[in-house]
C-alpha cells in the first residue's frame, strides 16, 4: 500500500491545546490505516511563534521527531531547544508542549501510538 505525497491529506488545527496559530498537519498514513496501534502520523509544519500548548497524555504516548527548525519543547517541566534530528517521547502520564523559536518554519513528524502491554 502506498501513500503518495500529493494524496495526503492535510488538516488545519487551530491553536491546538491551547498554543498559538494554524499548523498544518499532512497525514503521513491516515488515522485508519494504523489499525487502532496509534491515532497520528503526521508532518506538522509550525510557522514562526506557533505552538502547541502544554498537554498531558493517558492511555497514549506521542513522540516528536525535529525534519527541520528550532523548536523549544518542554517536557515534565524541563526546557530544552531541539534541531533537526533530534526528538522527544512523551510517556503516558507525561507532559509536554513545542514552539517554533527559530524564524523559518519548523516541521517534525509527530506519532501518537497506544499504549499496550510489553511481551
Amino acid at each position: 500500500m502506498y501513500f503518495m505525497r500529493d494524496e495526503q491529506k492535510h488538516d488545519i488545527k487551530e491553536n491546538l491545546k491551547g498554543g498559538v496559530g494554524p499548523l498544518d498537519f499532512r497525514n503521513i498514513v491516515p488515522a485508519e490505516m494504523l489499525y487502532g496501534a496509534g491515532t497520528v502520523f503526521s508532518l506538522v509544519t509550525f510557522k514562526p511563534g506557533e505552538s502547541i500548548g502544554l498537554h498531558g497524555h493517558t492511555e497514549n504516548f506521542e513522540i516528536y521527531f525535529i525534519v527541520e527548525g528550532k523548536a523549544k519543547v518542554t517536557d515534565n517541566g524541563e526546557e530544552r531547544i531541539l534541531t533537526a534530528g533530534d526528538s522527544e517521547i512523551c510517556a503516558n502520564g507525561d507532559t509536554h508542549s513545542i514552539e517554533n523559536i527559530g524564524d523559518t518554519d519548523l516541521k517534525i513528524v509527530a506519532l501518537i501510538l497506544n499504549n499496550f502491554e510489553r511481551k
